[in-house]
């Protein structure tokens, strides 16, 4: 097991167990609007990507004024959802807590929106973990680098010293072609068969595991 500086987490389905709630506020954003309803399997091939684009490729629009309906119902609805928020993962925080003490470095890269990480870090009291973070408002949707890339640049740690752990194949395709290493977490919303795709470095079944693997006895 290799030892890392910078350990960048996606949020959505690798620290919290979200995709439900993500499901049930699309499927209200398409009932809002008169779109067709989509399978929660639909969704989940969408999710991680930041909304627009997501909204777009999931209904198939390339209308700007009707993706704008939807982007706008789905926040409203995201909104009135929230009043009870997403958890973590089981043993999420005592990880992020172990990690911090041993001295790594450790940024989010998510395709929410700043508001949206700002409101997670603060209903999980987790945002005192992260050095780093990157959201779809500061840089190009996944699966594109760019999230990556500004990391790397902006602390300054080389490539190698650093891993991706994500739970969809957007996470595995842009550590990849940002030239880092990468985790996938089979618990989130792609299957490990999708994942193993993108040859990480391993594939771990709950957080126990994951923790293991990033801090190894």
């Amino acid at each position: 097991m290799k030892s890392y500086k910078l350990i960048i987490f996606d949020w959505d389905g690798t620290l919290m167990d979200s995709a439900a709630k993500i499901i049930k506020c699309m499927q209200l954003a398409a009932e809002r609007c008169d779109a067709p309803i989509p399978t929660p399997e639909d969704v989940g091939g969408i999710i991680g990507i930041s909304l627009r684009p997501a909204i777009q490729t999931l209904f198939q629009l390339t209308d700007d004024q009707r993706t704008d309906q939807l982007v706008d119902a789905y926040k409203a609805v995201f909104i009135e959802q929230d009043q009870i928020p997403s958890p973590l993962f089981d043993g999420a925080a005592d990880m992020l807590a172990a990690l911090k003490a041993n001295g790594k470095t450790l940024a989010v890269a998510t395709g929410k929106a700043r508001r949206g990480l700002d409101r997670a870090w603060a209903n999980t009291n987790t945002r005192q973990y992260f050095t780093y973070s990157r959201t779809a408002d500061d840089a190009e949707s996944k699966p594109s680098a760019d999230m990556i890339i500004q990391l790397l640049t902006e602390s300054g740690v080389a490539p190698h010293e650093t891993v991706m752990i994500g739970d969809t194949t957007f996470d595995m395709q842009m550590a990849r072609d940002a030239g880092i290493d990468r985790i996938g977490v089979s618990y989130g919303v792609h299957a490990a068969l999708h994942l193993e795709a993108f040859d990480p470095q391993t594939i771990v079944r709950d957080i126990d595991e994951l923790k293991r693997w990033l801090l190894p006895t």
